[in-house]
């Protein structure tokens, strides 16, 4: 028995794996797993096959497999669904996945969104909500001038 690395606690033959092989997901949140699961096992013709159509000319294949590979997959957290009911065409999951890179723990919080399409479900977009924060000018050292203008040290001023 090889448990699935979706997380879900049953066997990969028995959760992802038929999804994986091409069988089509169920519900928003199994092709969520499904696409977790591939990340972790590199399984990049998954990843091309469950994007929507209009989402494939977007797709980086090289890369998907590149951060596939590179990663040290920890941990999948669905932390919510929305739609993807038998009756609606579309759905949302929101996530949270903790890997490991280049010797560094990180994560990725992403609302996923889903419609159906021929027969099964399709990833469409996401909203990334932890966006890394990018310094748009140079760190200031708590001795240097503070860039208010002050004529204080920036440690004495707006660095407190």
């Amino acid at each position: 028995m090889t448990l699935c690395p979706c997380g879900s606690g049953r066997d990969l033959d028995d959760c992802c794996g038929p999804i994986l092989a091409g069988t089509p997901a169920s519900t928003p949140e199994a092709l969520m797993r499904s696409r977790y699961s591939a990340y972790v096992l590199c399984n990049i013709d998954h990843l091309e096959r469950s994007l929507a159509p209009e989402s494939r000319g977007d797709h980086d294949r090289q890369a998907a497999e590149q951060w596939a590979k590179s990663a040290e997959w920890l941990e999948l957290s669905i932390l919510s669904t929305q739609g993807g009911e038998a009756a609606e065409q579309t759905g949302s999951v929101e996530f949270l996945v903790r890997f490991r890179q280049g010797g560094t723990e990180q994560s990725h919080h992403e609302t996923s969104n889903f419609r159906r399409h021929e027969g099964g479900w399709v990833y469409v977009d996401g909203k990334v909500h932890n966006k890394p924060v990018v310094r748009s000018s140079p760190k200031v050292g708590r001795n240097e001038p503070c860039p208010c203008g002050s004529g204080k040290k920036y440690k004495q001023c707006c660095g407190r």
